[in-house]
C-alpha cells in the first residue's frame, strides 16, 4: 500500500479501509479507537487491571505492615544509664519501636495499604494513651519534690506532645487547608523530652523521687484508668451481642495495647522502686500483678466474636478481656493499700 501524500509504500495492513493507520500487536490492542464496542471492551480490561492491581495493593501491602507487638521480653533502644529511670526508658522506647520501628498506622491516608489496618490501630492508640496517663504522673508527682518544686520542662513537654490525637496526617483538612503537626512528629518530640529528662536525672540534674506515696498515685490512676475502659467494655457488652461486632475489635485492641503498656511500665517500675516494694514487702504481690496483666495483654484470636456471656457456642471476647483488666486492677488497689499503711 502507497501512502497517497508521500508517495511511500509500506506493507499491507498498514492502513485501514478509512485510511488511517493500522497499530500492530500489543499497542494495535490498546489503540482505543475504533467501534464502540472496541472502546468498552478495552476500557472494562483497563479497569480489570486496576481492580486487581488494588486486590494485591491493599491486602499484601497491610499485611506486610501488620504488627501487634505484644512481646514481654521488650527491652528498650537506649537503656536507662546509671542513675537515671528503667520506667522513662521503656516509656521512649516503646513509643520508637510503635512509632519508627513498625510504624505508626493510626494515621495513614487512604492510599496507603494500612489504611484498612483496624487492630494495629487501636493497639498503638491505647498503648500511646497509657504512657500518656503515666508521663502526666510523672510531670506531676515523680518528677517533683513533693508538691511545691517546680515542674520539670521536659517531663511537661513529654506529657503535653503524648495528649496529642493519633490520627492526625500531614494535612488536616477539617480545621485548615495549611499543613499540621503529625501524630508521628509530636511522639518523636515526646520520646526525644523523656531522654533527656533522663540523661539529665543520671547527672543529678532531674528530681526522680522514689517514695512510696508517688508509688501509689501513680498505680492509682492506673487503676483508675483501666476502671474506664472496663466500662467500656460493659457498654459494649450492655448495648447487645453480636457475633460480628465492628466496635467490639476496636475496643478490644484498645485495650490490649493499655494493657501491654501498663505491663512493661510496672515491671521497670519495681525496679525504680525497688527499696520500697521489698520494705513493704510487695514482691509476691507485684509478681501476681505482672502475671495477670501479662496473661491479659497476650490475648489475641483470630477474630473477635461478641457473644454474650453465657453463649455456649460463641464466645465474649471481651468478657474474657474485662476479667483479665478488672482482676489486675484489683491487685493494683491491693498494693496501693498496703502502701497507704
Amino acid at each position: 500500500m502507497t501512502d497517497p501524500q508521500s508517495g511511500t509504500t509500506f506493507g499491507p495492513e498498514v492502513y485501514d479501509q478509512a485510511g488511517a493507520p493500522k497499530g500492530r500487536g500489543f499497542w494495535r490492542r490498546l489503540r482505543p479507537s475504533g467501534s464502540p464496542q472496541t472502546v468498552r471492551r478495552w476500557s472494562l480490561r483497563a479497569a480489570y487491571v486496576v481492580v486487581a492491581l488494588l486486590l494485591i495493593y491493599y491486602p499484601v501491602g497491610a499485611l506486610i505492615m501488620h504488627k501487634i507487638d505484644d512481646n514481654l521480653s521488650y527491652s528498650p533502644d537506649i537503656p536507662a544509664a546509671v542513675g537515671g529511670s528503667r520506667t522513662v526508658a521503656m516509656a521512649a522506647g516503646l513509643i520508637h519501636r510503635e512509632v519508627d520501628v513498625h510504624g505508626w498506622t493510626a494515621n495513614d491516608p487512604f492510599f496507603m495499604p494500612s489504611a484498612i489496618l483496624d487492630n494495629m490501630p487501636n493497639f498503638q492508640q491505647g498503648l500511646i494513651a497509657a504512657l500518656a496517663r503515666f508521663a502526666f504522673e510523672l510531670t506531676d508527682q515523680i518528677g517533683r519534690t513533693r508538691g511545691t518544686s517546680t515542674v520539670d520542662p521536659d517531663l511537661q513537654e513529654a506529657a503535653g506532645l503524648l495528649q496529642y490525637s493519633g490520627t492526625k496526617w500531614i494535612f488536616d483538612l477539617s480545621t485548615s487547608l495549611a499543613p499540621t503537626a503529625t501524630s508521628e512528629a509530636q511522639y518523636r518530640q515526646a520520646r526525644r523530652a523523656l531522654l533527656n529528662y533522663n540523661v539529665r536525672l543520671a547527672r543529678n540534674e532531674a528530681v526522680f523521687e522514689r517514695r512510696a506515696d508517688n508509688l501509689l498515685a501513680t498505680m492509682d490512676r492506673m487503676a483508675a484508668d483501666l476502671g474506664s475502659s472496663s466500662a467500656a467494655i460493659e457498654r459494649r457488652l450492655r448495648e447487645g451481642p453480636a457475633v460480628f461486632d465492628e466496635q467490639a475489635d476496636d475496643i478490644f485492641y484498645t485495650v490490649k495495647g493499655q494493657l501491654y503498656a501498663y505491663r512493661m511500665l510496672l515491671q521497670e517500675l519495681s525496679v525504680d522502686f525497688d527499696r520500697v516494694i521489698k520494705e513493704r514487702d510487695l514482691v509476691p504481690a507485684w509478681q501476681q500483678m505482672l502475671q495477670t496483666l501479662s496473661e491479659g495483654s497476650r490475648l489475641d484470636p483470630l477474630v473477635i466474636l461478641n457473644g454474650s456471656a453465657d453463649n455456649q457456642f460463641i464466645p465474649s471476647h471481651l468478657a474474657g478481656q474485662g476479667f483479665y483488666l478488672l482482676r489486675a486492677r484489683t491487685q493494683l488497689r491491693e498494693i496501693t493499700n498496703i502502701l497507704l499503711k
